[in-house]
C-alpha cells in the first residue's frame, strides 16, 4: 500500500475513533436534516430569512439604488451562508471515513491488497449522488449570484425561493404530498405536451401563410398553444382561419380536459393524506407540550379520570387502537392518536420523552393483559416513570405488578368500600356525591410541600388554610410514607410532604397563591 492510501485509511481511523470528530458532525447533520432536532427550527427561521431578504434586494435594485452595505451583504454575506450550507450538506451526506476503512477491511479479510481507487470511486460516487440530486441542484444555484461580476447572474437568487422547500415544513408537506402522483402527473405532462406540441404544427400550417395572420412563427403558434391549452386565452395571438379556429377549439376542449386532471390529482392527493398530516401535526403539537398525562385506552374510567384531569388544568394524551374510542377523545378536546399502546413502535412514533414530558401512565384499558402489555412497554422505554393501572380481574394483581405498574386499582373493590361504608347513611353519600360532582365546586385536592413553603412555614398550624374554608384531612410523610389522618397543628412539614384539603376550587386556588407567597416574619 503507498503513502497516499496509507495516509487516508489512518485518516479515516482516526476521524471514526474520534469523537470530537463525530459530535461535531451528528451537530451538524441534525442542524440540518433532522426536523426532531429542537434547535433545528431556528436554523430554518434564519435560512428564511436570508432567502427572502435576497428576492427584496434583487426586486428593489431593478429600479431604485440599493445601499452599498445591503448590496455587499447579499452578494457575499448571504452567498458565503449558502455556500456554507451546500457544502455541510455534502459533508453530512454520508460518512467517507466508513466507506474507506469498511473497504479496507474487507479486502485484509479476503488477503488481498487494498484497492484504493474502488474505495476512492465509492466516496466519490456518494458525493455525486447527493450533488446530482434536485435539492444539491437548487442550492448550487442560489450560491451563483455570489459571481456578482456578472449581472446576469444575479437572476439566479430567484432560485433561492426554491430553498423554502427545504425549511419551510408546511412546503415540504406539499411537496411530499404531491410526490406521491408522480406517476399521474407525468401521464398528464406527457398528454399536455404531445397535444402542444400537435397543435403548435396545425396552427402553423394553418395560419403561417395568410399574410393577416398574426402567427408567422413556430415560436407564435407555441406561444399561442401553450396560452389555450392553459385556458388563460391572453388574446394577443388569435387564429383567422376556420381551420385554425377549428384547431383552436379542440385544444380549448384538451385544457379543460388538463385542468380538470390536474385539480382532481391534486384533490385525490390530499385527500389519501389528509388523515396522515392530521396525526403528524398532533405528534409536532405533543413534542412541543411540557408535560402531560399519557392515558391508554378511552372508555368508561378513563373518559371521567380525562375529564378531571384537564379541568384541573393538565394536558391529557389519548392512546387508543379504537376509532371510535379515539373520536369520543377528540370531541372532549383531548389529543388523541389511534396507536396501540402496547406496541414499542407506538412510542417511537409518538417521539415524547417519558423522563421529562410524562407525568404519569394511566393504563385504563379495561382489559388486564392488554394492560399488562401496555406497563411492559412502557418500563422497557423508561424505568422511572410512575405507572398506574386499572384492575379488571384480581386474579391478575400479581401479574400488572409484575409488569412493572407502580399503583393499582380495582374498582370492584373500591365499589364495595363505598357501598359497605356508606350503608344507610344518607347524609354521607351526599358528602361524597358533591365531593365527585361537577356542579358543586368543592374537592380533593393534592398539595406538594416544596422549599418555598418550608421558607414560609414550619408547621400545619401556620398555613392558615381555616381562612380559606378549607379541611386538612391528612398529611402524607414521604420520608416515613405514612399518612398522617387530621393532623394537630404542630405537626412539622417537610420538603415532599402532601396535603390533602377539601374545599371549594376557588378556595384551593386562593390558598395556593397564599402558602406560595407570604413570607415569613422575623
Amino acid at each position: 500500500m503507498n503513502l497516499l492510501a496509507r495516509f487516508v485509511v489512518d485518516t479515516a481511523y482516526m476521524r471514526l475513533a474520534s469523537e470530537g470528530y463525530q459530535r461535531k458532525k451528528t451537530l451538524f447533520n441534525n442542524l440540518l436534516n433532522n426536523h426532531d432536532y429542537p434547535y433545528k427550527r431556528y436554523f430554518d427561521y434564519m435560512m428564511i430569512a436570508l432567502i427572502l431578504m435576497s428576492v427584496v434586494i434583487l426586486i428593489r435594485e431593478v429600479k431604485y439604488h440599493v445601499n452599498d452595505v445591503w448590496l455587499f451583504f447579499n452578494n457575499y454575506v448571504i452567498s458565503i451562508v449558502f455556500l456554507t450550507d451546500y457544502l455541510l450538506r455534502m459533508w453530512t451526506y454520508n460518512d467517507n471515513s466508513k466507506i474507506i476503512v469498511e473497504q479496507y477491511e474487507k479486502d485484509q479479510m479476503l488477503q488481498r491488497k487494498f484497492r484504493f481507487g474502488y474505495a476512492m470511486r465509492k466516496v466519490f460516487g456518494k458525493k455525486f449522488e447527493y450533488a446530482r440530486s434536485v435539492t444539491a441542484i437548487i442550492d448550487l444555484l442560489a450560491i451563483v449570484p455570489f459571481f456578482h461580476q456578472m449581472r446576469l447572474l444575479r437572476i439566479f437568487i430567484l432560485f433561492r425561493v426554491f430553498k423554502l422547500f427545504r425549511y419551510a415544513n408546511s412546503l415540504r408537506t406539499f411537496a411530499s404530498v404531491l410526490a406521491t402522483k408522480k406517476f399521474e402527473f407525468f401521464t398528464l405532462m406527457m398528454f399536455a405536451s404531445i397535444v402542444i406540441f400537435i397543435s403548435s404544427v396545425l396552427i402553423y400550417v394553418m395560419e403561417a401563410n395568410n399574410a393577416d395572420s398574426p402567427i408567422n412563427t413556430l415560436y407564435d403558434a407555441f406561444y399561442w398553444a401553450v396560452v389555450t391549452i392553459s385556458t388563460v386565452g391572453f388574446g394577443d395571438i388569435t387564429p383567422i382561419t376556420d381551420a385554425g379556429r377549428f384547431v383552436a377549439m379542440i385544444i380549448i376542449v384538451a385544457g379543460v380536459a388538463v385542468l380538470s386532471f390536474t385539480t382532481s390529482i391534486i384533490v385525490s392527493a390530499f385527500t389519501e393524506k389528509l388523515d396522515e398530516i392530521k396525526e403528524r401535526k398532533t405528534v409536532d403539537d405533543v413534542t412541543k407540550l411540557k408535560q402531560f398525562y399519557l392515558i391508554c385506552g378511552f372508555e368508561d374510567v378513563a373518559q371521567q379520570v380525562a375529564s378531571k384531569l384537564r379541568r384541573d388544568g393538565y394536558d391529557i394524551i389519548v392512546m387508543d387502537q379504537d376509532l371510535e374510542h379515539i373520536r369520543q377523545a377528540k370531541e372532549h378536546g383531548h389529543i388523541a392518536l389511534p396507536y396501540d399502546p402496547g406496541a414499542l413502535d407506538s412510542y417511537k412514533r409518538l417521539k415524547i420523552d417519558f423522563g421529562r414530558q410524562v407525568k404519569a401512565v394511566l393504563c385504563l384499558l379495561e382489559d388486564d393483559v392488554l394492560n399488562v402489555y401496555t406497563a411492559l412497554t412502557v418500563r422497557s422505554m423508561n424505568k422511572d416513570v410512575r405507572i398506574l393501572s386499572t384492575l379488571v380481574h384480581e386474579a391478575n394483581r400479581k401479574k400488572i405488578l409484575m409488569a412493572g405498574v407502580d399503583e393499582v386499582v380495582y374498582t370492584q373493590e373500591l365499589v364495595g368500600m363505598i357501598a359497605k361504608e356508606f350503608s344507610g347513611k344518607p347524609v354521607a353519600i351526599e358528602a361524597f356525591h358533591a365531593l365527585r360532582s361537577e356542579q358543586t365546586g368543592v374537592k380533593l385536592e393534592e398539595i406538594s410541600v416544596d422549599e418555598r413553603m418550608i421558607a414560609n412555614f414550619a408547621s400545619v398550624a401556620e398555613l392558615g388554610h381555616e381562612k380559606y374554608h378549607l379541611i386538612m384531612m391528612g398529611v402524607h410523610k414521604k420520608e416515613k410514607e405514612w399518612f398522617l389522618f387530621n393532623p394537630i397543628g404542630s405537626t412539622v412539614l417537610e420538603v415532599g410532604d402532601i396535603l390533602l384539603v377539601i374545599g371549594q376550587n376557588v378556595f384551593i386556588n386562593e390558598f395556593r397563591i397564599h402558602i406560595h407567597q407570604k413570607k415569613r416574619k422575623s
